[in-house]
């Protein structure tokens, strides 16, 4: 199977913030864990330990899984996308209690801002970062960048943008198998006649994955700049079936997602 470029990404997870994070670090097992961790934990409603102790683990293995080629990118966005979080507001609503927490749980340990920081890197180099892709990986983000430009010309609103991206996914061979609208979410499931594409050569859905959804990173980005969420196709691994969603981009923050220094600076 072929290998995925992934040692940048490697080496950022390996980066992750703190030795203690892994099991069996100085000062994460029982009764060694420090006063501080434990405050921290308290303050933040147990996701500082269940990020550092469970997610973590899982994230490197999942890591060094696609570094070997035996694990998409898809894969391991998927279990970024499930970090244990700490909600900061109420959609538009700041949830003060919370945020004098995390600034507290920040006061007492770095690692608290630094995990931020990191998470956020983590984010933008596994959704399609340009800045991040290879040569190849950018004149197709930079493609659907383009396209986009037509494609979604006029569309200011999650449906209106889900009927020309599904119009967008039918042109190319893509069958809608469901459609789905819920609380201002709008969900496409369909199958996608390209997620074998040299699986011989390169592993199952790798070319589809790792190689032609950089177009719709593209599609990301530009709608991104207009308020509006696309989640590309998501699912993939373990079905026939793939799903994306398009939503209005919501001000909601929670952390690690938002840093402790950027609480007070709502727009």
């Amino acid at each position: 199977m072929a290998k995925p470029d992934s040692e940048e990404l490697v080496r950022l997870v390996e980066a992750f913030p703190g030795a203690s994070a892994e099991p069996g670090g100085s000062d994460r097992d029982g009764a060694s864990e420090t006063a501080d961790v434990a405050r921290v934990d308290e303050l933040l409603d147990g996701a500082y330990g269940a990020l550092t102790r469970n997610w973590y683990p899982e994230l490197r293995r999942r890591v060094r899984a696609h570094a070997d080629g035996d694990c998409l990118r898809e894969r391991v966005l998927e279990h970024v996308e499930t970090v244990p979080s700490f909600r900061l507001s109420d959609g538009p609503t700041p949830l003060e209690e919370r945020r004098d927490a995390l600034a507290e749980a920040a006061a007492l340990r770095d690692e608290v801002r630094e995990v931020a920081e990191w998470y956020g890197t983590l984010r933008s180099r596994l959704e399609g970062d340009r800045a991040s892709l290879t040569r190849g990986e950018r004149l197709l983000h930079d493609f659907g960048y383009a396209l986009a430009h037509v494609l979604f010309l006029g569309a200011s609103s999650p449906g209106a943008v889900v009927r020309r991206l599904r119009l967008a996914y039918r042109s190319v061979g893509v069958r809608i198998d469901e459609t789905a609208s819920a609380g201002g979410i709008e969900e496409t499931r369909f199958t996608c006649p390209y997620r074998n594409v040299a699986a011989g050569t390169c592993g199952k859905r790798w070319v589809c994955h790792e190689k032609l959804d950089r177009v719709d990173d593209g599609y990301v980005t530009y709608l991104a700049e207009r308020g509006i969420a696309y989640q590309r196709p998501r699912g993939c691994e373990d079905s026939e079936q793939c799903q994306s969603t398009v939503a209005r981009d919501g001000p909601e923050r929670w952390w690690p997602k938002t840093p402790p220094a950027a609480v007070g600076a709502d727009p």
